[in-house]
């Protein structure tokens, strides 16, 4: 325990390629994004066909007990396939973005920016969820959303806990600056990177942090550790785990990455 009562020890996180990762934390046990479907074309609910070239590192049967879904949105298959939408069906509660928990129904739970909820920790006490700003792609909300859709991140804090960043889909450095105004220095941060692009799309630029700000945020955070995620797996990611080594260690904090437990 450190000075101010918190815990500084790093929980494991199981990462499942693509956007999927598991972790325990305050006694729950969270999933983000869950993808298990085999390798092939898939269908977004609008924009091009997405391609999955490598299966998930487990499936659903192996995850165990999930207490909450954090998902950073519903539209696009790359962060929530067929059978992660079943999996969904047993899972107590699903938080996204406020249009995502329209559409999913059931235990979903749509939040808005910087809006919070409380899980009950089973030992008791709870575990603060909180919703923060991300973009899907360069450029202004208002301009990106009509052509990628919502989406969210995650900050997650408790009394005794290390605070933790998911980032979701999240293209925007200055998204990241107004989460650490409120969080930083953040303990674990879960970042979406891969530098995904489509040339009919924005002009072929990034929908989600490349490398170099994917380092940056980290730097902007004061991250303890950084566990990358949503960088593998797919047609559209035109960045992988040398060129996240390489902009980590370009930047001083390549000690941060952590590229958890496989499956």
């Amino acid at each position: 325990m450190s000075a101010t009562g918190t815990t500084t020890a790093q929980f494991p996180v199981r990462v499942f390629g693509g956007p999927t990762a598991l972790f325990d934390y305050g006694g729950l046990r969270f999933l983000t994004d869950p993808t298990f479907d085999s390798p092939g074309d898939q269908n977004a609910a609008a924009g091009p066909t997405l391609t999955k070239t490598a299966p998930a590192a487990g499936a659903p049967a192996d995850l165990g007990r999930v207490d909450a879904v954090l998902l950073s949105h519903d539209e696009h298959p790359d962060n929530l396939d067929t059978s992660g939408r079943a999996l969904l069906a047993d899972v107590p509660l699903t938080l996204t973005t406020t249009g995502g928990g329209k559409r999913l129904g059931g235990t979903a739970r749509g939040l808005a920016d910087w809006e919070s909820t409380e899980l009950d920790r089973p030992g008791g006490g709870t575990v603060t969820v909180t919703a923060v700003p991300a973009i899907h792609g360069p450029g202004p909300r208002e301009e990106v959303e009509p052509f990628t859709g919502q989406v969210v991140g995650f900050v997650l804090t408790g009394e005794g806990l290390p605070t933790v960043y998911v980032s979701g889909d999240n293209a925007s450095v200055d998204a990241v600056e107004r989460i650490a105004e409120r969080f930083a220095p953040v303990d674990t941060a879960l970042l979406f990177a891969g530098a995904p692009r489509f040339p009919e799309i924005f002009g072929g630029s990034t929908l989600v942090l490349d490398s170099a700000q994917a380092a940056e945020a980290a730097r902007v955070l004061g991250a303890r550790r950084v566990v990358p995620v949503h960088y593998e797996g797919w047609a559209h990611f035109t960045e992988g785990r040398d060129d996240l080594v390489a902009a980590f260690t370009a930047a001083g904090l390549a000690d941060l990455l952590d590229w958890g437990q496989r499956g």
